[in-house]
């Protein structure tokens, strides 16, 4: 399998994961949210921030998908650099909430990593290899 098609099934994967996230988090929010790794959830008014988490994680996996599918490999890959910050900054909550560590590291850290990854196989991917020395040396000149 070459690079391009590894980052463009984990890529995939992210958006249809994030996606998957986002809808469950509209749909049925409170059978939802215990996952997410916070010992308390807001219940009746306070519902409406569990749809704000929904709607976050529906636009970060459609750009995903907007720059998958119109090519844009290099500008994907620096947005998902961008949206590592998104389930980082998710596991310091997890953490600063007393949430099991568990799943702060295990969700949410995984998840950075995984994304963090796919981010720099896709900025990794244009470089292909070691440029000839023909081409390095006219590129010096």
């Amino acid at each position: 399998m070459s690079l391009k098609h590894l980052t463009t099934a984990l890529a995939a994967l992210g958006a249809a994961f994030i996606l998957y996230v986002g809808l469950s988090y509209l749909l049925t929010p409170q059978t939802t949210a215990p996952d997410f790794g916070i010992p308390t959830w807001p219940q009746h008014d306070g519902a409406a921030f569990l749809a704000v988490k929904g709607v976050r994680d529906i636009a970060t996996g459609l750009v995903i998908l907007a720059l998958l599918l119109t090519g844009h490999r290099r500008a994907l890959g620096w947005a998902m650099t961008a949206i590592a910050f998104v389930p980082a900054g998710d596991m310091v909550i997890v953490l600063a909430s007393d949430g099991p560590a568990g799943t702060a590291y295990g969700v949410h850290g995984s998840t950075t990593l995984a994304v963090a990854l796919t981010a720099g196989l896709l900025l990794r991917e244009r470089m292909g290899g070691r440029p000839s020395t023909d081409t390095y040396a006219s590129q010096r000149r």
